[in-house]
């Protein structure tokens, strides 16, 4: 593997910022597209888990009708793709079975010799459920994909905007997740910049790196 030289990296993420006018009639091409999905798959979760889902929303009248639950943000129509990142509500059985008898299968190994660690995992989740907090760690976890899928994106010369400023009820029924054990928590639109979008060019405000970095 060849690696993003250090200077390209930071300037890629000097470049990126949340895009709030996307021009749309320009498209991802599919290779990119492709690779920004795997991004999202390939995310690091706590145990490695993965409590999410992925939901790329293709359907014009559809995302139309997204963007009246989204505070009539534009960037839910105009981004090239739209993609809602889900949680799942509930750590359950069912969840941690398929995960461990995944790993299981890609490790060439066998799912009892993995009770140690399953015990482990059982122990936590238990926890976390009993005070809780299990769909709210679920839900960091969702964050941690959306910080990979933007860099990746940044990396590519994709602009993103991350959507918080939803009705996750609403998403959650015209998706069809109502009642599935999945929730909506957040969507990121994905593109490119419209040349009318005067925040491209907005110096980035951030704190001094002495400010925020520390060495002990």
């Amino acid at each position: 593997m060849k690696p993003v030289a250090a200077a390209d990296l930071v300037s890629a993420l000097n470049w990126r910022y949340a895009t709030k006018q996307f021009d749309p009639a320009r498209k991802i091409a599919a290779s990119d597209w492709t690779a920004l999905e795997e991004s999202l798959r390939l995310a690091p979760s706590s145990f490695g888990i993965q409590p999410w889902k992925f939901i790329v929303v293709e359907t014009p009248d559809l995302r139309a009708k997204l963007r009246e639950v989204s505070w009539g943000q534009t960037q839910v129509t105009d981004a090239s793709h739209l993609v809602v990142l889900a949680v799942k509500q509930a750590v359950d059985a069912a969840h941690l079975d398929r995960y461990f008898a995944d790993t299981a299968k890609t490790r060439g190994t066998t799912v009892e010799s993995l009770a140690g660690f399953r015990k482990v995992i059982d122990g936590f989740v238990a926890g976390k459920a009993k005070a809780g907090q299990l769909e709210v760690w679920s839900a960091k976890q969702v964050y941690i994909a959306a910080g990979q899928f933007m860099t990746a994106a940044a990396v590519l010369g994709v602009d993103t905007c991350p959507l918080e400023g939803i009705d996750p009820a609403k998403y959650d029924e015209m998706l069809g997740l109502a009642g599935t054990g999945w929730a909506t928590q957040m969507a990121i639109a994905a593109g490119y910049r419209s040349a009318e979008d005067k925040y491209a060019a907005t110096p980035k405000v951030r704190f001094p790196a002495a400010e925020v970095v520390e060495r002990r």
